[in-house]
């Protein structure tokens, strides 16, 4: 049977590994403790947080029905949030979000979508790739400290494009279209507190600020927890300061939030920041997917389309249906 490596347990790895594992052998690489890529939730019990995606929408029939199963399970719910737009520290909009466009979460967190999707997958975690080597028409995978983790005829990569195109080889077709996408920058701030925190609405928008969004992480669904607050900044403040001091990065968003919220939120029972070095990206004029089927090796995610959940399954679909008519 035709083996493939899958480099990468976000949505869209773990979506190409679901669909490609009835026509071959998929082993899937993840060099985090966890699945979920951005869809990861942060614990510290009693807290946890929803640190990276916030929700998602669902607009092609596709991705409606790979989330079908998900949301018959209650495993996928909609997200009632009193929501609302922030500019100049003014509320300028503001709407309840209901099930005529509904706004996904994962129940009762973020991570189980993917914890859901890897069932009956060969996943190994913790496992950082170093290099992938051509080696007898196939492809000799090896971790960071060049430990050999198998051969396999074909590679699909599923990471950012940055990280992508350090370990791409340099004679794929595609090597030099991923050298130009760049994808954007994120801190995320989360807050927990003992007691219950009242902004006024659920979910926030800010515009033209080095914050761009606000929620109340237990006004989810099935939030059986404390007062836990995220706080995102913007892409473009981000980018400025990936590498500045992180303690003087969280004095300066945690004071900005105070000012835009008009509340105390000093004395917090948690806090930390988490700095998503590649968390979204513009709209891309890219293929949906690359592919170089001569060398057996292909890359997905929401950086072919656009920094959105349903962009990194729609990536991984295509692609994967693409392999899978290669194959037969």
């Amino acid at each position: 049977m035709i083996k493939i490596a899958i480099i990468g347990a976000g949505i869209a790895g773990l979506t190409a590994a679901k669909i490609l594992k009835d026509c071959a052998q998929v082993t899937v690489f993840e060099k985090s403790r966890g699945v979920s890529g951005r869809m990861s939730t942060r614990y510290a019990d009693p807290y946890y947080f929803d640190h990276g995606a916030q929700y998602f929408t669902a607009k092609s029939t596709d991705f409606k029905e790979f989330l079908k199963p998900m949301i018959d399970n209650g495993i996928v719910k909609n997200w009632q949030a009193n929501f609302v737009e922030i500019k100049d520290y003014k509320i300028i909009n503001q709407k309840l979000w209901n099930n005529e466009y509904e706004h996904y979460v994962g129940t009762p967190r973020m991570n189980v979508v993917a914890q859901f999707l890897a069932q009956d997958l060969q996943v190994y975690l913790n496992t950082r790739i170093g290099s992938v080597t051509s080696l007898d028409n196939q492809w000799l995978v090896n971790d960071e400290n060049h430990n050999p983790l198998g051969k396999y005829d074909w590679i699909i990569f599923a990471i950012p494009s940055d990280q992508l195109y350090e370990l791409l080889p340099k004679n794929i077709s595609f090597y030099d279209q991923i050298s130009s996408i760049k994808m954007k920058g994120c801190f995320s701030l989360m807050l927990g507190y003992d007691k219950s925190i009242n902004l006024g609405f659920d979910a926030a928008l800010v515009h033209d600020d080095i914050i761009s969004w606000v929620s109340l992480n237990s006004s989810k669904p099935e939030r059986n927890t404390p007062s836990c607050l995220v706080i995102h900044s913007s892409n473009q403040w981000a980018d400025n300061h990936i590498n500045d001091n992180r303690e003087e990065i969280f004095e300066i968003i945690f004071e900005r939030a105070k000012k835009i919220l008009n509340i105390d939120l000093d004395n917090p029972q948690y806090k930390t920041l988490h700095t998503w070095h590649y968390a979204n990206i513009q709209k891309q004029n890219t293929p949906n997917y690359f592919i170089d089927i001569n060398q057996k090796i292909a890359a997905c995610g929401d950086w072919c389309i656009k920094g959105r959940v349903e962009s990194a399954f729609t990536s991984a679909f295509k692609l994967a249906n693409q392999i899978t008519k290669n194959l037969s």
